[in-house]
């Protein structure tokens, strides 16, 4: 590719001036809520139980969950605005290139080891897997000292300190 004055476009040009700010899906201090949704306290206790959080303890906290809010409401929204015609959607989130599609494929060589530990049984030549003899050997899970990182104990048991209801926390 090349502009019109023939000098070739590189990352490092198209880098060079930025089309937008991150500071643009910020809600500027002055225009607060000017063009966005009020948010009442009314209905910002609305939301809280609906979330089941707590409610404001002072008005100042009230206030300032009502700017959070808004200032949140605001970046959703400009998000929202980005023109996304053309955008494949997502499918899951996780590595979609062509390189993690081949390693994540199951071929022939990959099964060739688990299709030789079956075994061919019966009329219908039902595959089964093979059983494999563990008797005698011991699992790294079943080494493992479950008691090793209790601080009480009582033989091969956890001791838990427990308080009647009437006690107070220590």
């Amino acid at each position: 590719m090349s502009s019109s004055s023939s000098t070739p476009i590189t990352p490092r040009h198209m880098l060079s001036r930025p089309t937008w700010s991150v500071r643009s899906l910020i809600p500027e201090s002055s225009s607060n809520s000017q063009k966005d949704e009020i948010i009442t306290p009314s209905k910002l206790h609305h939301l809280l139980r609906l979330c089941a959080l707590p409610l404001p303890k002072s008005p100042s906290d009230e206030q300032a969950m009502i700017s959070t809010l808004q200032s949140q409401l605001h970046f959703v929204r400009s998000v929202q605005r980005v023109d996304t015609t053309g955008v494949e959607p997502l499918r899951a989130v996780r590595d979609e290139t062509d390189q993690a599609t081949r390693e994540a494929t199951v071929d022939m060589d990959r099964l060739g080891a688990l299709l030789e530990d079956e075994v061919r049984v019966g009329h219908y030549q039902r595959p089964r897997r093979r059983v494999v003899d563990t008797r005698g050997k011991r699992n790294e899970a079943e080494d493992w000292d479950a008691l090793s990182t209790a601080s009480r104990r009582a033989g091969r048991f956890f001791v838990v300190q427990s308080r009647n209801k009437g006690e107070e926390a220590p």
